[in-house]
């Protein structure tokens, strides 16, 4: 399907400030860009790199007073998501290098703390893509969704304690469970077609069978309709928005997601 996926801020800004922005999907294997638009008011020099991860960042100083980013994009994304099912458990040594640093704990997925849950809930489950199924099933069943429950990030550990969160806790605490068994796992932060109440969206990706396979324990039935803006560990890696300096100045935020009838023209 053809999406419009949109996203608007509203700062208001105290001091000149540093920001580190990431707003611009990049085609790949799952999403393909057909144009975009990135407009500031007021305007001021950007400069882009890309990080570790390979998402695309960019880097500018935003001026005093308030300052508005607006980004569009025209993206062609899978009506559905690939299933699996029986896929692989890919041994360590035979996982290629840019896959190995999803293995490790992070500030936000302490996986080191989850290994025996994570055999509970797998025991049985062929090794591999079953076992991040029934992970993923687990998560929906013992976390309740709650749109709005938590305004900053939260580690694995307390998403449990809790019992609740937000999509990007949900997504931290399977992808502990995933790492804790020796399965690769990352945060994805994008946008989701038909999501209630829209919002900016997280999920998580396994490494499983020799690729990266989507799940979203927020959705009863995980569907297509994503784009992807960026990838890391955890919360840490993904921010849309990284603020240098004053405390957070975001004064609003909007995000759209629109199916377009067709392609771009």
């Amino acid at each position: 399907m053809w999406l419009r996926a949109t996203c608007n801020l509203d700062f208001q800004m105290g001091t000149w400030t540093p920001l580190v922005l990431m707003l611009r999907p990049r085609s790949g294997a799952q999403q393909w860009v057909a144009r975009e638009s990135y407009m500031l008011s007021p305007s001021v020099p950007v400069a882009e790199y890309t990080d570790i991860y390979g998402n695309l960042c960019q880097r500018l100083v935003a001026p005093v007073g308030g300052f508005s980013i607006h980004t569009a994009a025209e993206v062609m994304t899978a009506d559905a998501v690939d299933t699996a099912p029986g896929a692989c458990f890919i041994e360590i040594q035979n996982l290629p290098e840019a896959v190995l640093a999803y293995l490790l704990p992070s500030r936000y997925c302490e996986s080191d703390r989850f290994g025996e849950m994570a055999r509970d809930i797998v025991a049985g489950a062929q090794p591999g893509y079953d076992q991040v199924a029934c992970i993923d099933r687990w998560v929906r069943s013992a976390v309740r969704y709650t749109p709005g429950s938590s305004n900053v990030p939260i580690s694995a550990i307390e998403v449990h304690a809790r019992c609740e969160g937000v999509c990007r806790d949900l997504a931290h605490l399977g992808i502990a469970l995933c790492r804790s068994i020796s399965i690769p796992a990352r945060l994805v932060v994008g946008y989701l077609y038909g999501l209630s109440p829209m919002d900016l969206h997280a999920w998580f990706e396994a490494y499983v069978g020799g690729r990266w396979y989507t799940f979203d324990p927020t959705q009863g039935e995980i569907r297509g309709g994503r784009v992807a803006l960026a990838y890391g560990r955890d919360a840490a890696d993904v921010s849309v928005f990284h603020q240098f300096g004053a405390g957070d100045t975001l004064a609003h935020m909007e995000v759209r997601v629109e199916r377009l009838q067709g392609a771009p023209t």
